[in-house]
């Protein structure tokens, strides 16, 4: 499996809404998004300039029920 690449927090909201998650709230610059079908939630930070690490990118992505390949054939 190839290394996670860092991203930007905005593609992966892209990645999530694309999969079926919905905006639900926004507090201060944490972007909770929602997927009603299988009542996953998860959140998002939102700071401007930088990107996502790896290791956060990897949680939620597996919070919301994927893989870094799901993300990576996404892309």
């Amino acid at each position: 499996m190839s290394r996670m690449p860092t991203i930007k927090a905005s593609e992966l909201v892209r990645f999530l809404k694309a999969k079926g998650f919905l905006e639900d709230r926004q507090r201060g610059s944490h972007l909770s998004l929602w997927q009603p079908e299988n009542k996953i939630g998860v959140t998002v930070p939102l700071h401007s300039g930088t990107d996502l690490g790896r290791g956060i990118t990897n949680r939620i992505l597996k919070d919301a029920g994927f893989t870094q390949q799901d993300y990576i054939n996404w892309r």
